[in-house]
C-alpha cells in the first residue's frame, strides 16, 4: 500500500513540475505591450553652449632679475597704466658702479688706441680691451632695465605684493592684466572643428548682468583635439569698452551654426546603460525587438539628435521598455507615426 501511494505521489509531483514548466514558459513567451515611433529626419538646430571663466587679454609679471631693494612703487592694485610706463624704481647701486667701471674701461680703451695707431700694442691687447667695453656697456643696458621697471602692455595693476624699501626676492613685485579686451577660452566638440574660423561670431551671457548679451568673436583655434574629451579649443575676444566685464566672472557662451538634417528620437526612447555612458534604444523588427547602441547628438526639448545608430524609418520603443530585453515579444498598444521638434 505505501508503495502504492509513493509511486501516485511521484506521478503527481512529475505533472506538477510539467505544467509549472509549462507555464513559466508561457509566462517567457508572453508579449509585452509597448509604446513605438516611426524614426523621421528633421532639421536640428546646430547650436552650442558652454561655459568659461572670462581671462584678461594679457597678463604680465613685474619682477627684478636679481634680488634688490625696491626704491619707490609707483602704482597700486586698480591703477590704469600704459605700455612704458615706469612702474617700480629699484635700488641703483649696481648700476652706478658699472657705469664707473665703464669710464674708465673707456680711459683705457682711448689710450691702448692711440698706442695700437702708434705701433705700441699688438693688436690682440687692443681687441681685448673693445670686446671688454662692449660687454660693459651690455651689462649696463641690462642693469638700466632692471632699475626702472616698465609696464609691457596697457592694463590695469591687479596685484602687488612689496612696499617701498623691500627686498624683491621670490615673487612678482606687480601684475598688470589688459583686460579691454578680454577674452574666454571655450571647449568645442570636434564635430564643429571645420567650421569654426577666425572671425566666428560668439554671443557671450554673464550671470552678474543677466539682462545683457554681449558679442565676441572667434580670434584663435588652437590646432589639436583632445583625445579624452574630443574638444578643442576656440579662443573668443571680447571688447569690453565699458570695462563691465572682469576677469573671474563666470561666462555662458553660445555659438550657432545653423540648421542640419538629422535623424531624430524622442527622448523617451533612450536607454542609458547603467555604470556608462552608453545610450540604447529598442528596434522593432516584426513581433519582436532588439537592443540596439546610439550615438546621440544635440537635445532639442523632448528630441535627440542622432549621430549614429538608427535611420529614417526605424521604429522604435517609446514606452514599456521596463521588462524588455534583447529579443524580447512585444504587443504594440500605440503607435507614433512621426516626431515633431
Amino acid at each position: 500500500m505505501k508503495k502504492i501511494l509513493l509511486v501516485v505521489l511521484a506521478g503527481v509531483l512529475v505533472l506538477y513540475s510539467c505544467n509549472t514548466s509549462n507555464v513559466q514558459e508561457q509566462e517567457t513567451e508572453r508579449a509585452h505591450k509597448v509604446k513605438v515611433a516611426t524614426i523621421e529626419r528633421d532639421l536640428v538646430d546646430q547650436i552650442i553652449e558652454v561655459t568659461a571663466n572670462v581671462q584678461p587679454m594679457y597678463r604680465n609679471t613685474i619682477s627684478s632679475a636679481s634680488s634688490q631693494r625696491i626704491e619707490k612703487i609707483f602704482v597700486n592694485v586698480g591703477d590704469a597704466v600704459r605700455k612704458g610706463d615706469v612702474l617700480v624704481e629699484m635700488e641703483s647701486i649696481n648700476y652706478l658702479q658699472a657705469k664707473i667701471q665703464l669710464e674708465n674701461l673707456m680711459v683705457d680703451k682711448d689710450r691702448l688706441e692711440a698706442l695700437y695707431k702708434a705701433g705700441g700694442v699688438s693688436a690682440q691687447q687692443y681687441d681685448q680691451i673693445v670686446t671688454q667695453v662692449k660687454v660693459a656697456k651690455e651689462n649696463i643696458d641690462n642693469l638700466k632695465r632692471n632699475t626702472k621697471l616698465l609696464s609691457p602692455i596697457d592694463g590695469v595693476i591687479t596685484k602687488r605684493n612689496f612696499d617701498s624699501g623691500d627686498v624683491a626676492s621670490g615673487q612678482p613685485i606687480l601684475e598688470v592684466m589688459q583686460i579691454q579686451p578680454v577674452k574666454l577660452m571655450i571647449n568645442i566638440s570636434e564635430e564643429f572643428y571645420p567650421r569654426v574660423k577666425r572671425g566666428t561670431k560668439v554671443q557671450i551671457s554673464l550671470d552678474v548682468y543677466p539682462n545683457e548679451i554681449f558679442e565676441g568673436s572667434v580670434f584663435l583655434v588652437h590646432p589639436t583635439i583632445d583625445i579624452a574629451t574630443r574638444n578643442f579649443i576656440a579662443e573668443v575676444r571680447i571688447a569690453n569698452p565699458g570695462l563691465k566685464i572682469r576677469p573671474g566672472m563666470f561666462a555662458r557662451a553660445r555659438v550657432d551654426f545653423g540648421k542640419k538634417e538629422s535623424v531624430i528620437i524622442p527622448d523617451m526612447a533612450v536607454v542609458k546603460q547603467s555604470g556608462t555612458n552608453d545610450k540604447f534604444v529598442y528596434v522593432l523588427n516584426g513581433d519582436r525587438v532588439s537592443y540596439r547602441q546610439v550615438v546621440l547628438g544635440k537635445r532639442v526639448g523632448s528630441i535627440y539628435e542622432v549621430i549614429d545608430g538608427l535611420e529614417k524609418g526605424d521604429v522604435v520603443v517609446i514606452a514599456g521598455q521596463t521588462p524588455l530585453k534583447d529579443g524580447s515579444l512585444v504587443e504594440i498598444s500605440e503607435s507614433q507615426l512621426n516626431i515633431i521638434l
